[in-house]
């Protein structure tokens, strides 16, 4: 009987190339292991592959491709290989996988194949977030991204406003980069003078700010420019 191999989920940097920084030294010796990936981009894979491993003969990786419309029938062909005894790493774009991202999927299945699966320390911008937000970290929801519609977005952000009052539940949302400025404008706008509201931009980079006030604070400010840069949103009851 051939021993499986393992799926171990490997985190990537959140937009910081230094990796010594970032990454704990454990996940380059699981790398140089390593020879099949399920990745969401193969360039950006083997990017953070060669900045990991410098000397890692890449040639005969193998990668396979992962996105939102990814069946359970890829999961099996992605899986293959840990049947055979052959472990893989599941790489995110960014962060952490499966965590805002494609890969819970593959886990599900590897979970199903009686596959063991190995989550590795690195960085969350939804968890760095919240650490530094000085918001409710006991109690907390990531709710993605909110509709692009302007009245189902105010309706979105007010029915999250009352959740996180009724429930004291801090609630973390995303936005597409280049939309930032606009959502923190409908935040500001639309949530009560006392909620408060945290946004952590560029985290783990050189022009990382992170910001936490109530709304009525954040009016009275002169408001950093957070288009095209990633940003997490937080808000709390006040």
């Amino acid at each position: 009987m051939i021993n499986k191999g393992e799926l171990f989920l490997i985190p990537n940097t959140i937009g910081n190339d230094i990796i010594d920084d970032n990454i704990p030294n454990n996940i380059k010796y699981i790398i140089e292991k390593l020879d099949y990936f399920i990745v969401e981009n193969q360039k950006a894979a083997r990017k953070f592959i060669k900045l990991v491993s410098p000397n890692k003969n890449q040639e005969k990786l193998v990668f396979f491709t992962l996105n939102k419309h990814t069946s359970l029938f890829d999961a099996d062909t992605f899986l293959k290989k840990c049947l055979e005894g052959e472990s893989t790493g599941l790489i995110s774009d960014a962060g952490c996988p499966s965590i805002a991202d494609p890969g819970s999927n593959i886990v599900a299945k590897a979970h199903q194949l009686k596959i063991k699966i190995r989550p590795l320390v690195g960085p969350s911008s939804i968890i760095l977030s919240l650490m530094a937000s000085g918001m409710n970290g006991q109690n907390f929801a990531f709710n993605g991204y909110l509709p692009i519609d302007k009245a189902q977005k105010i309706k979105k952000i007010k029915f999250f406003e009352k959740k996180a009052i009724k429930e004291n539940q801090s609630q973390i949302f995303i936005e597409t980069p280049y939309r930032n400025d606009t959502l923190l404008k409908d935040l500001i706008k639309s949530l009560s003078s006392t909620t408060k509201l945290c946004l952590a931009t560029d985290l783990s980079l050189n022009t990382e700010e992170i910001v936490s006030d109530s709304v009525r604070n954040w009016r009275n400010k002169n408001l950093i420019k957070i288009n095209k840069r990633p940003t997490i949103f937080i808000i709390d009851k006040g």
